[in-house]
């Protein structure tokens, strides 16, 4: 049978390894580690990986010097005391054919957080600030660079040890080697600053160093940002050149895009769904045509048929699709069978992936809740006794509820009230720069159709049918309502709510203000929908900043947008009043009167009230009864998705 990516699944050699496809999981922080070593949970989130077919599996940064801790939860390979679980994750890894590299770092400058609250001492090869993080490092004297030089090698020595292929050294995103590279942050005197030889002196040594202390069959690899996206950062002809003078010395190149160093750069370290898939194959493709070694690229490749294309057309000789084996681990093994139509496909909403990590949680997927909680849901038991469940609404906690009941035994029907199945997913599909978001409901349709959930449609279910036919257990995902707040209001100011903006039951006026209790992605979506119709907007904010709830690279993407079209964003706003065409707005710390003249239109972003009709109605039957999502409490999707697992797995 011939296989469906043919060059996606064909082997690569590189050094002492072969790996048995181009699909690549790169080097990603999971906050699953606790204490600077691999654990158990770490061990469980990257095997997943490799039980799902992935050729390639790049480790977590890993600190090389006590200076080298940017978070509270990075791997250190400081001490051998770190051999036994790198050990743990490269035999879990192995056992299913799976090539294992551990990434080598230090940040320099680009410190996020330190112990206790503390700012720590951030090193740099000169004293140039950080923009994003607002850090003023250190210049590096040259006994600490030798310290650091002989950490990689030390710890690519412990990581062979440990059993694992190779390493990968992180010179990307605006990190110490790159800030070696860089003219406008080295601004050294010594041997290691002046020109580009100069400059690349540090990288070097670096190479040297892990070369001379592993051995011939182990392969050393490099990360570097193809550009680094900013004004002060890396150009592409800077990194090109770069990747030129070092490529025989390493074994293959990794491209990625972006700078931790600013707001902007950042956001190119996970892109958002506004941004195009696989955007950073020509960066890869321009290295590749000027050096002999293998090029691996990543950046938004969620697709093997993407993939495919990326290879078989020679831009790259693997893809990272980390995000998308976050979001669905079998990838791999169900584009190889030929059954690309079952993968979950990732939508790039970076809510539960990266949001996780920039709030210290361990990672997950809001598609994939199982995705960093491998301990707890890996593996779901057969129901002991099949019950007939009963899931109420067709929104992604219903569907999820009933996919996973369906899959331990139950007999599942689901019961959607409007014709299509999808809740508010259906919404926020509609907004700029979102419709991928609509694939979180393609895919769950798809997991109950291979389930055998049966699903009724256009069906409201009321207390007569409960009774009539009970169920074993009720599962109540009845969803939300958009939220209208108590507020002063005279005259004939339109006054409408998102839904009906998104499903076009209203006609706004040309100057709109835009109230955004929540902070999220709604309030800054409706005020993008209606700039691009040519519209006057200003998005009062109660918050101190407009996405304030967002993951930081989709808020960062938003507001840029925001800021092109010419919307007015006031933050520390909440509704006070309205009159025929003016709004009132109170200034949440002073307290002081906001007045907005010549309105036409109101937007009330205000957030959503649950739906709780039906479950008011049979709480004096004796039924077992879960209510989840919206309808125990509107928030996000994230929560919705798992307590429908949850849900699923207690029934």
């Amino acid at each position: 049978m011939a296989i469906a990516f043919p060059h996606l699944f064909a082997p690569l050699r590189i050094r002492g390894c072969t790996l048995k496809n181009r699909i690549m999981s790169t080097g990603h922080d999971t906050t699953l580690p606790v204490d600077g070593t691999v654990n158990e949970a770490l061990v469980a989130y990257q095997e997943a990986r490799a039980r799902g077919g992935a050729g390639l599996i790049v480790l977590q940064v890993s600190g090389v010097h006590e200076t080298a801790r940017y978070t509270n939860h990075v791997l250190m390979a400081t001490d051998d005391a770190a051999i036994p679980g790198y050990r743990r994750v490269a035999e879990a890894v192995h056992r299913w054919d799976t090539v294992l590299f551990g990434q080598l770092f230090h940040p320099g400058r680009e410190i996020a957080e330190a112990d206790g609250g503390l700012l720590s001492v951030a090193y740099a090869p000169s004293c140039v600030p950080n923009e994003r993080f607002h850090v003023m490092p250190r210049p590096l004297k040259r006994p600490m660079i030798r310290a650091i030089v002989n950490g990689y090698g030390d710890a690519a020595r412990r990581m062979e040890k440990a059993g694992l292929d190779g390493v990968e050294i992180v010179a990307s995103h605006g990190y110490l080697p790159s800030q070696f590279l860089n003219p406008r942050v080295n601004l050294r005197d010594d041997d290691y600053g002046g020109d580009l030889d100069g400059r690349l002196r540090f990288l070097r040594e670096v190479i040297a160093d892990i070369r001379g202390k592993v051995n011939e069959r182990f392969v050393v690899g490099l990360r570097i940002s193809g550009t680094e996206a900013d004004d002060k950062g890396l150009s592409q002809e800077e990194s090109l050149e770069s990747i030129i003078r070092v490529a025989d010395s390493i074994d293959y190149v990794n491209i990625t895009l972006g700078t931790s160093a600013s707001l902007g750069g950042a956001i190119h370290i996970a892109p958002p769904m506004s941004s195009r898939t696989a955007y950073v194959a020509p960066y890869a493709a321009s290295v590749k045509q000027r050096v002999g070694i293998p090029v691996f690229v990543a950046g938004r490749i969620n697709q093997p048929q993407d993939a495919e294309v990326i290879i078989a057309s020679g831009q790259a000789d693997v893809c990272g699709m980390t995000r998308a084996l976050i979001c669905d681990p079998e990838l791999p093994n169900k584009a190889v069978r030929g059954a690309a139509e079952e993968i979950r496909a990732c939508i790039a909403c970076n809510q539960a992936c990266i949001g996780h990590f920039h709030k210290g949680y361990p990672i997950s997927c809001i598609q994939n809740p199982v995705s960093g909680r491998e301990l707890r849901y890996g593996v779901q038991s057969p129901a002991k006794v099949p019950r007939r469940v009963m899931v109420v609404g067709g929104g992604p906690a219903g569907m999820k509820a009933a996919v996973i009941a369906a899959q331990r035994g139950h007999g599942v029907t689901l019961f959607e009230a409007q014709k299509r199945l999808g809740g508010q997913a259906l919404l926020a599909q509609l907004l700029p720069g979102r419709a991928e978001f609509g694939g979180l409901i393609t895919n769950l349709s798809h997991e109950l159709a291979a389930a055998g959930v049966k699903v009724c449609t256009g069906s409201n279910v009321d207390r007569a049918m409960i009774v009539k036919e009970p169920p074993d257990v009720v599962v109540m995902a009845t969803g939300a309502v958009p939220y209208r707040p108590q507020f002063a209001s005279e005259g004939a100011l339109q006054i409408v709510d998102p839904w009906q903006i998104l499903h076009e039951t209203v006609e706004p006026g040309h100057s709109v203000v835009v109230i955004d209790w929540r902070a999220d992605w709604i309030g800054i979506g409706i005020a993008e929908r209606l700039a691009h119709s040519g519209r006057s907007v200003r998005l009062a904010v109660s918050g101190v900043a407009v996405g304030e709830t967002l993951p930081l690279y989709v808020r960062d993407a938003a507001v840029a947008s925001l800021h092109k079209l010419g919307v007015t964003v006031l933050p520390y706003m909440r509704l006070y009043g309205s009159d025929s065409d003016s709004v009132y707005l109170q200034h949440i710390t002073s307290g002081e009167a906001v007045v907005i003249d010549s309105v036409d239109t109101l937007v009330l972003c205000t957030g959503h009230a649950p739906v709780t009709g039906l479950a008011d109605a049979i709480e004096d039957l004796s039924l077992d009864v879960r209510i989840i999502g919206d309808a125990a409490s509107p928030r996000t999707a994230e929560e919705a998705v798992y307590e429908g697992l949850q849900a699923g797995t207690e029934i």
